[in-house]
């Protein structure tokens, strides 16, 4: 792409390798195109055969030029590009251009980046918090992963405990949750203890299910060489030569916590992952996840990788719904707090009461 000044704009022009068909750059119907004008509406993008050209300022042009750099680097992969990896490229690009997160990591780098290749798909991180998630799983021994619904902390996870099995990393893979009641009671589920504690797992199971041949899973589960079990379960346990992952941390009391990290054996990688913001421990009990970052933060070799909204990769929707409920949070938290110390003043004035009273 080459690119030329004019008075306050700038002019850049771009040629498509003849080995890539328009449609794969442009998306059908134009739909790729259409997601790069609504990002840069400043912006006049033409095409022409297979020629596109872009005239605005000359940031948003720079941006545009990098931008088609990087879809090529992805499409010469094989690898297509969506409206949703345009988006997110997009955003990466304009994050690094404003130093945000001290970057390095480049677009085509973070989608190209494959976990794990099953049953005709590949699994692959698709943020750059996603792409630092999963190469700190690589580098460290414990990481944990923190972040709200749909960032997939999980699933990530599960894709390298998977990967580090079939490369013969490890011999087991372990995961694990606390089974901690949503409102709802356990005793008054029918079923054996294991039929009540399965639906806690079902999550587990269905992430396996994408990522194994689902004949398989029951003979490695027969075998020991994937356990799906509650919390519970791994009091008392050395863990050695395993993948072990604990789901839904922030449903694990500080005691809990202690006891699984303190299982790990030799040659052991231990992924933990949570969403402070969905605790469902009863009144008074404090999560575990919460307080093990003030404990283990400057440990050595324990990383945390910390996701946010923009790191949702369910509907668009859903990174909208985290970041309502984040500032009603906010909101709500210095209201009740200043409701409490109204409180706490009622409830003197009505001691003082009583006591005159009587």
């Amino acid at each position: 792409m080459t690119q030329t000044p004019t008075n306050q704009q700038a002019r850049a022009q771009f040629t498509v390798p003849p080995k890539h068909p328009m449609v794969t750059v442009l998306g059908s119907g134009d739909a790729l195109l259409r997601v790069i004008e609504n990002a840069f509406p400043a912006a006049d993008i033409h095409v022409r055969g297979n020629e596109v050209s872009a005239v605005g300022n000359p940031e948003d042009v720079a941006l545009i030029q990098r931008l088609f750099d990087e879809m090529m680097l992805v499409l010469r992969t094989g690898q297509p590009m969506t409206e949703d990896a345009v988006e997110r490229s997009i955003a990466m690009l304009r994050s690094a251009e404003n130093g945000e997160g001290g970057t390095e990591e480049t677009p085509a780098e973070v989608l190209t980046q494959n976990i794990l290749s099953n049953r005709g798909r590949t699994i692959r991180p698709k943020t750059l918090n996603q792409k630092r998630y999963v190469d700190a799983i690589d580098k460290h021994t414990v990481v944990f992963g923190i972040g709200p619904a749909g960032t997939g902390k999980t699933y990530l996870a599960m894709a390298k405990a998977v990967q580090a099995l079939q490369s013969k990393q490890v011999n087991r893979i372990i995961l694990t949750r606390p089974a901690v009641e949503a409102g709802e009671r356990l005793g008054f589920l029918p079923g054996t203890l294991y039929e009540k504690i399965d639906p806690y797992l079902r999550p587990l199971y269905d992430a396996l299910h994408d990522m194994l041949d689902p004949d398989s899973i029951p003979r490695l589960m027969a075998a020991g060489t994937i356990e799906v079990a509650p919390l519970a379960y791994m009091r008392g346990r050395t863990l050695n030569d395993a993948f072990i992952i604990l789901d839904e941390a922030q449903n694990t009391s500080p005691e809990q916590m202690k006891m699984f990290l303190t299982r790990l054996g030799f040659d052991s990688k231990i992924v933990i992952t949570g969403d402070v913001t969905q605790v469902d421990l009863p009144g008074g009990t404090k999560s575990g996840l919460r307080q093990v970052q003030e404990i283990l933060e400057d440990v050595e070799d324990v990383h945390f990788s910390r996701l946010t909204s923009t790191d949702v990769v369910r509907h668009k929707l859903v990174g909208r719904i985290v970041d309502a409920y984040e500032k009603y949070d906010s909101r709500n938290g210095q209201n009740e707090g200043r409701s409490g110390q109204n409180d706490g003043r009622s409830g003197q004035h009505d001691s003082r009461s009583r006591n005159r009273k009587s």
